[in-house]
């Protein structure tokens, strides 16, 4: 993983690959699944690009986990093909293994924080 600016936050420098990678590619969306007494197994909202970061650092600055992942599809397992992001809160089960190709990933706060 590339070293974070030092002019970013924690929080922003965790979420840097997500918004770098929606610089990248403005048309990628981002599937979002929210643990309530078990994950679902559709996403309870998908949102564009400009809006991932964003969403993301706000729900981290209240509290939530996050896990986001950059999947690939079968067929083209080195490009992104979008992005999802697993929200919880503390006691919740871990969310699911990926069931896609898997290009990054992160959890926060990281296991054991």
């Amino acid at each position: 993983m590339a070293r974070a600016k030092p002019d970013l936050s924690p929080v922003q420098a965790f979420l840097e690959p997500l918004a770098r990678l929606a610089l990248r590619d403005p048309m990628i969306e981002a599937l979002v699944f929210w643990e309530s007494g078990g994950w679902p197994s559709a996403p309870a909202e998908a949102l564009e690009a400009e809006e991932i970061a964003f969403y993301a650092e706000g729900l981290l600055e209240e509290g939530f986990r996050l896990d986001w992942r950059i999947h690939a599809r079968p067929d083209a397992p080195d490009r992104a093909d979008h992005v999802r992001l697993y929200l919880w809160e503390d006691g919740a089960a871990p969310p699911p293994a990926p069931d896609l190709p898997l290009l990054s990933r992160a959890i926060w706060p990281e296991p054991g924080a």
